[in-house]
């Protein structure tokens, strides 16, 4: 009898194929996810750049400005101290003190005050000497303030402009004892800034400021043309005096969205530029296209997982018909138990497994007596049944999972039972008999059915035959039919009864 090798493949189940593909499809999603904080973060990276060029520049502007005002400051504050002043005419005078300020950008007018704040001259024609501007805040606050700083006033509006608002920049004139003699001031328009600020186009949800770093909002774009709203206890305003330069994402207290903040202070002056960019218009391309990659992202994972599932399913009934075409290869379809291929499989198995165990391996020949007697006088159908009735008898002496019955061909059935002695192989098969021999007659008043069995026993070396072990237990059934049928022999493979 040929040996047969049989290579088990564990089966894809469809769990196990929904459990990768699920995998798969968490692994896409974490890297689609991965790509997309990436492109996110150099989204945000660019728009930081991008606003902190522009702070930059409005940052250089704004210190240049200043600066041209604060010169102009200077030569006005050098010439009303020349001693030959009084013996000018008037034109002169005029042309030597605010010579500077004609250079500066959008001023709404120069003035010289004396202790007392009485205006001692204006580059305005019509402003008279001698009236009195000591309620301004620069004068206050330089009158008050013993250093030599400049101060940007509050924005306010003018009489002189047409209303239009201005700030001030004011610069204190003390004595050699230091005694306060006068204050120098010079009013800009504040529009200067915002057409500035108008040419830099951020979006309709951003701004730019300019802010004294005592929290005053001195200019926005867009916004009002006199802001002066405090911002000393906003707490976005503390962190900007608090890290003098920089960018950072939060919400704002004011318009209650999320905003980009750029931000420096110009150079050594009390003011912060700030540049203050909507995340709602920053992240916005970006959005749009993770909405995008990410639904077609979704509905192509999706479109994977039904897939799978629909793979997993057809594989799941292959499998079954695989089984189902494979118990019928090996099952005999008449007794329902297992054919000769089974047997032939499982005696190959059981032997070798027995060779190493070192444990005895039984083998029982079952034939059914005068089974062509019996087909000839009832016809085949009662035959047919005779052998379902062993076949169904036979299986309830299957007590193990190892032992198996099968119909060897005709009428012969086997039983292979591993682990078993002799002696247990013998009393097995007189059970088997007897019962058999109790069964009801097929047909009633008919013939009573009766079996035949060899039993042969072997305790496999690597020496012995496979072969002359069947022939052992036909021998042995043969001796059975030659002593008169119904009845039990038992042999070993040596051929000893």
């Amino acid at each position: 009898m040929a040996i047969t090798h049989h290579s088990s493949k564990p089966p894809i189940t469809q769990g196990w194929l929904l459990i990768a593909m699920t995998a798969c499809v968490i692994a896409i999603l974490s890297i689609n996810a991965f790509l997309l904080m990436r492109e996110h973060r150099s989204v945000e990276l660019a728009a930081i750049r991008t606003s902190l060029n522009i702070v930059r520049l409005i940052d250089r502007d704004v210190q240049n400005t200043v600066e041209q005002y604060d010169s102009a400051l200077s030569a006005l504050i050098r010439v009303s101290k020349r001693g030959d002043l009084s013996n000018l005419s008037q034109p002169l005078k005029q042309m030597l003190m605010f010579d500077k300020a004609e250079e500066t950008p959008d001023n709404g007018g120069f003035f010289l005050l004396n202790a007392q704040g009485d205006l001692v001259v204006s580059s305005l024609a019509d402003d008279t000497p001698g009236k009195n501007y000591s309620h301004w805040q620069s004068f206050i606050e330089q009158r008050d303030s013993s250093g030599n700083d400049l101060f940007i006033s509050h924005p306010f509006p003018t009489e002189a402009t047409q209303g239009a608002c201005c700030i001030s920049f004011s610069r204190r004139i003390s004595g050699a004892d230091g005694s306060f003699q006068g204050v120098a001031i010079a009013q800009m328009k504040v529009e200067y800034f915002r057409s500035l600020f108008q040419k830099l186009d951020l979006g309709a949800n951003s701004t730019i400021s300019l802010i004294n770093t005592d929290g005053t909002l001195l200019i926005q774009q867009p916004g009002r043309d006199n802001a002066r709203d405090d911002l000393s206890h906003d707490p976005i305003f503390n962190r900007l005096l608090k890290e003098h330069k920089g960018s950072f994402i939060a919400v704002s207290s004011k318009h209650g969205q999320e905003e980009l903040y750029s931000f420096s202070e110009v150079g050594k002056l009390p003011l912060v530029v700030v540049v203050s960019l909507a995340t709602e218009d920053v992240f916005a391309s970006w959005r749009r296209n993770a909405l995008l990659v990410g639904c077609v992202t979704l509905m192509l994972c999706i479109t994977l997982l039904g897939l799978t599932w629909l793979l997993g399913r057809e594989l799941q009934l292959r499998r079954k018909a695989e089984q189902t075409l494979e118990a019928m290869i090996r099952t005999d379809p008449l007794t329902e138990l297992a054919n000769r291929r089974k047997l032939d499989e499982t005696l190959t198995t059981e032997w070798l497994r027995a060779q190493r165990t070192r444990k005895p391996l039984s083998l029982i020949m079952i034939d059914v007596d005068h089974f062509k007697s019996f087909n000839d006088t009832y016809g085949h159908p009662y035959g047919d049944e005779a052998l379902r009735l062993v076949g169904k008898t036979l299986k309830t002496f299957v007590r193990r999972s190892t032992d198996l019955v099968a119909r060897y061909g005709g009428e012969e059935f086997a039983m292979v039972l591993p682990d078993t002695h002799a002696e247990g192989a013998a009393q097995l098969a007189e059970r088997i008999r007897h019962t058999i021999e109790q069964l009801p007659p097929i047909k009633p008043g008919g013939i009573p059915i009766t079996v035949s069995l060899g039993t042969c026993t072997q305790q496999v070396t690597a020496d012995d035959s496979q072969t002359r072990f069947l022939h052992c237990a036909d021998q042995a059934l043969y001796q059975a039919k030659k002593n008169g049928r119904n009845c039990v022999v038992s042999r070993n493979a040596a051929g000893d009864a």
